[in-house]
């Protein structure tokens, strides 16, 4: 007797209702969880906002869009990471949107709701989103890109140009990934007849001026500053090879859920008798099996090793960027009608492909400080320390805060927890800030911070040395969010008084 789901009668009957459902409810756990559990942002954040406070045309992270944009997030909800937590669920959504439009434009509304349900199953698009920047930033821009290029390309349509040439110039300006994105795109188009077709008109003229002039203030900045070029660290074969599979392991770490759900839906363990339900379409375009086979599996084959041969520790563009038509991949190789088998296990699969990243943030914020000495920076509170050093250094030179250097990680979340959102002095670890530098901070003052490990709370030698003249005042200590078994939040400081009150 066939069995077949109410999931899979909605999938069948109101696919946009799936779709929307999913996504929305995703997005939602997406930002309530970090509101509730952290206090300050996670990964790069802090360091994106301190970049973003500045309004530059580039720096040394790659073109400004990400930046600008989280800043004025940040800004606009009274100066809370909540607005880049809100950014980058819209990401998301506008992501899946995109690719849920392209997949229903190849394979129809039923298994395009398919395709998308597969993609958000893919890790990438989980708790490491909330690591807003360039990389999360392309992703929705990828996504409209390749849709309106396939409406451009597959249907024909020159409305899409303007959206089409829009979106790769905001692309430019967001990813420094952007061209080799735009040299895939070229190169279908050329490979293809109805892509040549397509270039023979004045359109993609026009497109390329509209790229040009969205893209025009990194190209000032890069011509004042020059191309920051990534020399090749290939090293020994052994080590190259180890990073490679490093890069291809998270990969497909990041696609397991999806990998299991093809697996578990595989007709080898097929019952004898059992009738599947299956998912129809129209009949498939095939070059629509083209681009997707171009645009899923080149820049998953191409990403992993170049970035590996340039030392990079992630994937250039992103994980989300490389996998991003995963779902839609898999459902244009699965044929006319895809059978939905051992339906109760692809539900339990895929509600724990999307439940084991939330597990793993409560893990990591509730249990890792009771058996890890390591830190976990979104524990720190951004708020409390900002507000403290902030409120001290007016009290001793009746002036808001104008910057912070010392501890790269302290100052930036000290920056982005003060009110005066004071710059950040990186120090060593970004090479390029021209807005600030030492003399900035002698000349105008700023709090200079460090983690002091006893009480007397001594200034390190080099910053001793960077700002003579620093008197350290007594180290304050703060709370974590969950203390455990580490070490105490103890921070030595100092105060820079500007040279016209001294």
């Amino acid at each position: 007797m066939r069995f077949t789901s109410l999931i899979v009668e909605l999938i069948r009957a109101k696919p946009r209702w799936i779709f929307w459902g999913s996504v929305l409810a995703l997005a939602l756990v997406w930002l309530i969880l970090p509101t509730l559990l952290y206090l300050s942002p996670p990964g790069r954040v802090p360091d994106v906002l301190a970049f973003g406070r500045e309004y530059q045309l580039g720096s040394e992270l790659g073109p400004p869009l990400a930046f600008w944009l989280a800043d004025v997030a940040f800004r606009l909800v009274g100066g809370y990471a909540f607005g880049v937590y809100i950014l980058a669920q819209i990401c998301f959504v506008v992501t899946m949107a995109a690719v849920f439009a392209l997949a229903r434009a190849m394979v129809g509304p039923q298994q395009g709701a398919v395709a998308t349900l597969l993609t958000i199953a893919i890790a990438a698009f989980s708790y490491p989103g909330l690591e807003f920047g360039p990389d999360i930033l392309a992703r929705p821009l990828w996504a409209l890109v390749l849709l309106h290029a396939w409406y451009v390309i597959g249907e024909g349509r020159r409305g899409a140009w303007f959206a089409l040439s829009i979106e790769l110039g905001l692309l430019f300006l967001t990813t420094a990934i952007a061209p080799v994105l735009f040299c895939l795109l070229v190169i279908f188009a050329l490979a293809t007849s109805r892509g040549r077709k397509a270039l023979r008109s004045i359109d993609p003229v026009l497109g390329l001026l509209v790229i040009a002039v969205i893209a025009l203030p990194y190209a000032i900045w890069l011509v004042r500053n020059g191309v920051i070029w990534r020399r090749l660290s290939l090293g020994s074969l052994e080590a190259y090879a180890w990073r490679a599979a490093l890069l291809y392991g998270a990969l497909v770490l990041s696609a397991l859920g999806v990998i299991a759900l093809v697996v578990a839906n595989a007709p080898w363990f097929e019952r004898k008798g059992e009738e599947a339900p299956a998912i129809f379409r129209p009949h498939l375009d095939p070059l629509a099996r083209h681009f997707v086979l171009f645009f899923g599996v080149l820049p998953l084959v191409l990403f992993p090793p170049v970035s590996a041969a340039f030392g990079f520790d992630h994937v250039i563009g992103g994980n989300g960027v490389v996998l991003l038509l995963a779902g839609v991949l898999v459902v244009v190789m699965g044929g006319d009608l895809i059978y939905l088998r051992r339906q109760q296990v692809l539900r339990a699969i895929w509600l724990l492909a999307l439940a084991t990243p939330v597990i793993i943030v409560l893990v990591i914020v509730g249990v890792q400080p009771w058996i890890d000495g390591k830190e976990v920076q979104t524990s720190l509170p951004a708020r409390q320390m900002g507000t403290f050093f902030s409120d001290h250094y007016r009290l001793r030179t009746n002036r808001p805060l104008p910057a912070v250097a010392g501890d790269p990680q302290i100052a930036s979340l000290i920056s982005l927890g003060a009110p005066s959102r004071p710059q950040v002095l990186f120090g060593t670890r970004y090479s390029r800030t021209p807005w600030i530098d030492t003399a900035t901070i002698n000349n105008g003052g700023g709090v200079v911070v460090w983690r002091a490990h006893d009480t007397v709370g001594a200034p390190p030698p080099e910053l001793a040395k960077q700002f003579p003249g620093l008197v350290a005042e007594v180290p304050r200590t703060f709370d974590r969010l969950i203390e455990g078994q580490q070490e105490t939040l103890r921070i030595g400081w100092g105060v820079v008084r500007p040279r016209d009150t001294k």
